[in-house]
Order: structure tokens, then C-alpha cells, then sequence
């Protein structure tokens, strides 16, 4: 029993080294038992319409070379989505080296470089299956709570998702985010 434990820490250990990826930076301002507060600075992310799931496939295709400058670019987290102009739409977030020059053109029209503003975003994390249950029941609690502190929601919701499909669900870091006016 003892040497499938260690087998099992071992593994467990090994996958979230090999997920090490480059985090949206930010800094926590405030922080109580339901949700945190935290300040991010302005952000480069390629970003696409993620109609009939393959948004992601679209973004994932950009950073592995599938650029005007076939240029392989390392993975980060988190992947958002959030509904802009009535269409759900994907972002990956770019390494912090790159910057408006220095970013290769997207080759597929469909994927756009933009900068997401800085600002305050009010966040509730969560483990689990990045399900539409569970993101929309975390959703429900940070805005009932948003709400209850005379917090001014800005955005709507963004789903944050920050491991890869094969994290077992127990060890997966989810996220609900809403801009604020702090």
C-alpha cells in the first residue's frame, strides 16, 4: 500500500511540475473567506470566437507555429472565456516577453491580438470539472456576494480555467472573475 502511495505522490508531483506555465501576474489588494480582490496590469492575450468548441483548437494551433512567423510560442494560464457582443469567446494570455510589436501575426483571420486593460477583478476560485454547473453556481456566489458588499460589477462573468484536461478534477484550479469598480 505504502509503495502505490508513493507511486501515486510521484505522478501527482511530476504532472504539475511538467504544467508549470507563466500566470497573468497580479497582486491581491483584498482577500476574505468567499473571494479575493486582485489589481492585474494591462495583458496580451490572441483571442477568437469560440463557437461549436473549437476555439480553443484556433488559439492552440497560433502558439504551437501556426503563425506568420512559425514561431512555437510556450502556453500560459489561465484560458478564459467570456461573452463579448453576444458570442463567447476564448483567450490565451501571451508569455510577458511579448508585447504589441514583438508578437507574431496570427495567419487565421479568425484570432485577434488584443491588450485586456488592467484593472480590479473580483475572483472565487474552485476545484473540479470546468463544467457549465459548476462555473455557473461559483458565479452565483461571487455576484451574491459582490452584491451584498456594494461591489459594482463592470463585466460580465470570465471563466478561468487553469490546468490541463488531464489534472485529475480534484486538483484543478478554476476560476470565476468579474471586472470591478473598486
Amino acid at each position: 500500500m505504502r509503495v502505490i502511495l508513493i507511486i501515486l505522490i510521484s505522478i501527482l508531483t511530476l504532472n504539475s511540475q511538467v504544467m508549470a506555465y507563466e500566470e497573468a501576474n497580479y497582486e491581491i489588494v483584498k482577500e476574505n473567506k468567499e473571494y479575493e480582490i486582485r489589481k492585474y496590469s494591462d495583458r496580451l492575450v490572441i483571442e477568437t470566437n469560440s463557437i461549436q468548441g473549437n476555439g480553443f483548437r484556433k488559439l492552440f494551433n497560433y502558439i504551437s507555429g501556426n503563425n506568420e512567423e512559425k514561431k512555437e510560442i510556450k502556453m500560459t494560464v489561465p484560458v478564459t472565456q467570456e461573452v463579448k457582443n453576444g458570442n463567447m469567446t476564448m483567450q490565451f494570455y501571451l508569455p510577458s516577453k511579448f508585447n504589441k510589436t514583438n508578437t507574431p501575426k496570427p495567419s487565421n483571420s479568425e484570432i485577434k491580438v488584443l491588450t485586456i486593460e488592467g484593472g480590479y477583478y473580483a475572483v472565487i476560485k474552485y476545484s473540479g470539472r470546468s463544467s457549465d454547473q459548476n462555473f455557473l453556481m461559483n458565479k452565483d456566489i461571487l455576484e451574491k456576494q459582490l452584491k451584498q458588499d456594494n461591489i459594482t460589477i463592470l463585466s460580465p462573468p470570465i471563466r478561468a480555467s487553469y490546468n490541463s484536461p488531464f489534472t485529475l478534477p480534484m486538483l484543478k484550479r478554476n476560476e470565476v472573475m468579474y471586472r470591478i469598480d473598486l
